[in-house]
């Protein structure tokens, strides 16, 4: 069973002049997903955070396009926020999407100057989804856009 969150993420959100964060979410299960957008643009608008996003067809293409937008956008995000929801299904293609961004996210961590924020939603029901845009497990969209904050602000200490 999933915790109910971070209890101390939400405190200590760091102010940072000049940041820039591009969330790049999917078109599937967009009922879930632009709420996971909306909860991070919330936490990115209070504190004075200019963002962009940009619509990737599934969780799969997640990391080519963060890759290629640090590569050859001329504005260079301080951090990403990858914005997904796979819901399991009858195949094992759940397993190997969930597998495959998740992995593709990690490389981009260690290849790129920014952090990328994993806001993959990975669960076996609708439900369970729901339950992590606001209900009994938080708002999965804010607690990315908090940590993206908190991982520019200690990526910019070094």
């Amino acid at each position: 069973m999933a915790s109910q969150g971070n209890k101390t993420l939400h405190k200590g959100i760091p102010t940072i002049v000049d940041a820039f964060v591009v969330i790049v979410k999917t078109e599937w299960n967009s009922n879930i997903v632009d709420e996971l957008e909306a909860g991070a643009i919330r936490v990115l608008n209070e504190q004075g955070v200019s963002h962009k996003t940009i619509v990737v067809p599934g969780a799969f293409e997640i990391p080519f396009i963060i890759r290629s937008y640090q590569m050859n956008a001329e504005k260079k995000a301080d951090a990403f926020i990858a914005i997904a929801t796979v819901i399991r299904g009858d195949t094992p293609h759940f397993d190997y999407v969930c597998n495959a961004v998740t992995d593709g996210i990690v490389g981009l961590n260690l290849q790129l100057d920014a952090p990328v924020i994993f806001g993959v939603l990975t669960v076996n029901t609708e439900q369970q989804a729901i339950e992590r845009i606001g209900g009994i497990h938080g708002h999965k969209g804010e607690e990315a856009a908090i940590t993206a904050l908190k991982m520019i602000e200690l990526n910019k200490s070094f």
